[in-house]
């Protein structure tokens, strides 16, 4: 099964993990702080100690001495053939090859799954690994069993499915070449409140119903065809059916559901087939404890209860059946339950996938129009993935899985692939680890199996918890002073002697022996928590657990807490320190590794926009929130991935439309609209430019209920292309306006300033006029001079010059 490099994979992991508890030894030695006084013992501290059977091993110390690391074990002395030291190992026991084909001469010796039978044995502690392969066949017989609702609300569909058998029968034959088709129909209990209980309504509930006023009394479930490949037995039938009613709004879908599960010959499920069963309604189903409406206390029995007339002969004695006897049941029978319901009800139904494994749930036409494209749809969905499931799961063994599908890529913590193709192998390897010892004789066996197939892989487990050297056990050997038992190198002392070779007898004590009793000087003897007796200490009970260790000093109640629970019950407790099981990290072992949670639709770890912590996601993208961050309309690829939607849910076009992923990836209800508005509070506008050159446009918005709302127009935005030459005389006219312009901008901007160099001109010429009229300073070069004489005074002074 395992190629050498696996096996030297294999091989190197546990040397890595032992160098690992090596490196641990240094501070704390976990096996010799155990307080180990048996091999037994010491084989349950931890995987990685051992145990030394030597007669003269230890002389002078301590009796937990002989529990250690092997290799410490080996440098004091001990002899490898007496060390204890089981280890976990694998045996495969059947291991055919996987097929290639389900139908022809070879459908009965159909493979599946690879290998079908191994066996583990199991060191407590110790983890261990094997892988499996599964693979869907191509041409696989396919058993097909419509359940309907027939009650008032369901006539036009059933006017619709007259005719289904012979179409359903040709496009299921495009899929495999052997394929069988059954009918069974059911309404509701027959009782008060569920139904018409009056005398006047038995024979005919409908009477004064004028809408319909005939129709058949009421029952729970009818199985009306067997499951044969003569379609036109089918299409007989569904012609001779009648509608009924019943009173309340919910059906009682599940008792029928049940029934077709666990009527095994009834029905006629073949073992090499897939079962498909498909449940189609318009309504919410009852659920258990609804039957206490009408008295019903007894809960199902999950048994057969079909009389002669094929009719649910329980239905008025026992209450619905609950979701996990649902799920148990089709589980046990390999059946794949396909959910046809009306869109109002996709919502409730797909919460019961979630806790019904192997189910998948369809949105049906008002009238089943769109049943034979539905079926199409869920098989294909089926068979493109693979899912395994644990039956029969021993309480003291953890399983972890890791998935390697079609990529090659290892997916931790994950149990199924998806979007395979028919004939596609894919694997899994498992991680298994015992976590401590049954009862003796009561050896431990399961099963994995995938969801839905018949072929399974059976494990047998037994335990390595016993030491080889047990079985040559000496009582009253004369190594314990005839008073003992030697077993594994040491003495079981009759009660009343002590000491490693049963010398001491209790109640001696001396100041000798009580020195050995302590851990450093000074410190308590036996930590104050025991009594030194015969040079060893004897620690106290206590009732909230064990009290161990050379000196007492260790206990198994002292850890870490999560919730009030110690190592939050995913853990043991040794010695102050939680030793986790796996699948669980962290101081209190509260922090699970599982990541299976954490994975989105598109098979990214929260979707890409967060981590995983302890199994679930913390959103770092700001405006991220969902349980796997697959919401955040305001990230910024948010109008990228809601585009792929938009283009194949409406178009069937981009690069979902090919891979049969868009129904699976883009579940976001999605309304069209002649005109998008914008305005809404908290919606996004998304656009993108379509092949053809055109905008499409729509908003990404959250719905309060956690719904994602895509509303988008009908079509496209396309305008009208550009004539060229048009758009070559604009540009050439642009340009001729822009210069013009420019041009005429230039000239006013010079106009403006010869006006205002003239205008300054005049001004200055102004100034210098009025300055040279009226300035005191300034002289004419001509000067003119009037004399004003006074004759007489003339003549005198002429007179006077006479003289």
């Amino acid at each position: 099964m395992w190629s050498s490099g696996t096996w030297m994979w294999r091989a190197a992991l546990c040397c890595v993990l032992l160098g690992t508890c090596l490196h641990t030894a240094r501070g704390l030695n976990m096996c010799m702080s155990g307080s180990a006084t048996s091999c037994e013992e010491c084989l349950l501290i931890h995987p990685s100690c051992a145990w030394c059977a030597q007669e003269d091993f230890g002389r002078g110390r301590t009796l937990t001495s002989r529990c250690d690391f092997s290799q410490n074990l080996q440098k004091r002395g001990c002899d490898l053939r007496f060390i204890e030291y089981p280890t976990s190992s694998i045996s495969v026991l059947v291991n055919r090859p996987l097929s290639s084909k389900g139908s022809g001469s070879t459908q009965y010796d159909v493979v599946q799954i690879m290998p079908q039978k191994i066996s583990l044995s199991l060191r407590p502690g110790d983890q261990t690994w094997f892988s499996l392969q599964v693979r869907q066949v191509e041409d696989y017989p396919v058993d097909l069993y419509y359940l309907m609702d027939l009650s008032l609300s369901m006539k036009d569909d059933l006017d619709t499915i007259r005719n289904l058998g012979t179409k359903l029968a040709q496009e299921m034959g495009k899929l495999t070449s052997n394929f069988r088709l059954g009918f069974g129909s059911f309404v509701d209990k027959n009782m008060s409140p569920f139904s018409y209980t009056a005398p006047k309504y038995q024979e005919n509930p409908c009477n004064g119903y004028k809408l319909f006023p005939n129709c058949v009394p009421t029952f729970g479930f009818r199985h009306i065809l067997s499951l044969t490949d003569k379609v036109d037995r089918f299409n007989e039938e569904v012609q001779k059916q009648m509608v009924s009613r019943n009173r309340d709004a919910p059906e009682g879908g599940f008792d029928a559901i049940l029934q077709a599960a666990v009527c095994k010959e009834e029905i006629g499920w073949r073992k090499e087939a897939y079962h498909l069963l498909v449940f189609a309604t318009d309504d919410v189903p009852h659920l258990a404890l609804d039957g206490r409406l009408g008295g019903l206390v007894q809960p199902h029995d999950g048994q057969c209860h079909l009389n002669d007339r094929n009719e649910y002969s329980a239905s008025t004695k026992m209450d619905y059946p609950s979701l996990a006897l649902l799920g148990e049941k089709l589980a046990e029978n390999n059946i794949f339950l396909i959910f046809a319901v009306t869109k109002r009800l996709y919502v409730i139904y797909k919460n019961f996938t979630a806790l019904i494994p192997g189910t998948t749930v369809e949105i049906l036409d008002q009238d089943s129009k769109n049943v034979i494209q539905l079926i199409i749809n869920a098989y294909n969905n089926i068979r493109s993935k693979v899912e395994l499931s644990v039956w029969d799961h021993p309480e003291d063994i953890s399983l972890s899985f890791t998935a390697t599908c079609q990529d090659g890529k290892p997916l931790p913590g994950l149990r199924k692939c998806a979007d395979l193709k028919i004939g596609d192998t894919v694997s899994f390897n498992v991680s298994v680890e015992a976590r401590s010892c049954p009862t003796r004789g009561s050896d431990q066996s399961f099963t994995i199996k995938p969801v839905g197939f018949k072929d399974r892989l059976e494990v047998a487990v037994d335990y390595q918890c016993d030491c080889g050297c047990s079985r040559t056990a000496q009582t009253n050997s004369s190594i314990c002073s005839s008073i003992g038992t030697y077993n594994c190198g040491m003495c079981r002392c009759e009660p009343g002697y002590l000491g490693a070779r049963c010398e001491c007898q209790e109640g001696e004590a001396s100041s000798m022996y009580l020195s050995a009793c302590r851990e450093a000087e000074g410190k308590q003897i036996c930590s104050g928590r025991g009594e030194c007796s015969c040079n060893q200490c004897l620690c106290y009970e206590s009732e909230f657990g064990k009290i161990y260790g050379s000196y007492c000093e260790c206990d198994d109640f002292s850890c870490a807490r999560h919730k009030g629970i110690l190592c939050s019950g995913h853990g043991e407790c040794h010695c102050g320190e939680c030793k986790c099981h796996a699948g669980y990290i962290g101081d209190n072992c509260n922090c699970s590794t599982e990541t299976s949670s954490c994975i989105s639709d598109d098979g990214q770890m929260c979707s890409g926009r967060g981590s995983c912590v302890c199994g679930r996601c913390q959103c770092t993208e700001p405006g991220a929130f969902g349980d796997t961050c697959e919401k955040c309309p305001t990230c910024p690829d948010a109008c990228g991935t809601k585009r792929e939607c938009i283009e194949c849910r409406l178009f069937n076009s981009g690069r979902l439309a090919d891979n049969q992923t868009c129904q699976r990836l883009c579940k976001d209800e999605i309304i069209t609209v002649e005109t998008l508005k914008t305005e809404e509070p908290g919606a996004v506008l998304c656009l993108y430019k379509t092949d053809n050159d055109c905008v499409m446009k729509f908003t990404y918005s959250e719905h309060a209920s956690g719904q994602s709302i895509l509303t988008a127009l009908k079509e496209p935005e396309c305008g009208g292309g550009p004539d060229a030459l048009m758009v070559l005389l604009a540009v050439v006219g642009s340009i001729l306006l822009v210069g013009v312009v420019l041009l005429a901008a230039w000239k006013l901007v010079i106009t403006i300033h010869d006006r205002r160099e003239f205008a300054r001109f005049q001004s200055a010429r102004s100034r210098a006029r009025y300055e040279m009229a009226s300035n005191p300073l300034y002289k004419q070069p001509v000067s003119t001079h009037f004399v004003e004489t006074d004759f007489n005074m003339f003549g005198k002074s002429y007179n006077g010059g006479l003289h």
